[in-house]
């Protein structure tokens, strides 16, 4: 997949918020199930905040909601939604053409470039224009 513009249409947009949303919903459920078990949620947890300022990064640009991140944190999110991207193109490779998954894959994929660019076009604005 190409790079993927901020400056999508509404339909993109709409798709691209749900997919974080659906994206941080499975997070949340892989990390009660693995306190639940005793298992590392390091990983889980780091991914989850990172989607979550994703999600707030297109927010912010979209709908003009409030960005509580830090330029720290979202820097550090923005690592983290590098790591996921190349983890689910992994899975967007193994995924059979036309099916359900790889439609979430691809949509996925869309969101979290998109919540990229919109980091990096936050953190510039910011750099330029301290308030």
């Amino acid at each position: 997949m190409e790079a993927e513009s901020v400056n999508a249409s509404r339909i993109e947009q709409l798709e691209s918020l749900k997919s974080m949303q659906s994206t941080i919903h499975k997070l949340e459920s892989a990390l009660s199930q693995m306190t639940e078990s005793g298992a590392n949620t390091t990983l889980v947890k780091k991914r989850l905040l990172a989607v979550n300022a994703g999600l707030a990064v297109l927010e912010k640009i979209w709908e003009n909601k409030p960005y509580p991140y830090t330029p720290e944190e979202s820097a550090e999110a923005r690592k983290v939604l590098v790591g996921l991207i190349s983890s689910v193109e992994n899975s967007y490779a193994r995924s059979k053409a036309g099916s359900p998954q790889r439609t979430l894959l691809e949509r996925r994929l869309r969101a979290l470039k998109q919540a990229v660019q919109a980091t990096d076009n936050l953190s510039a604005t910011q750099a330029t224009d301290p308030e």
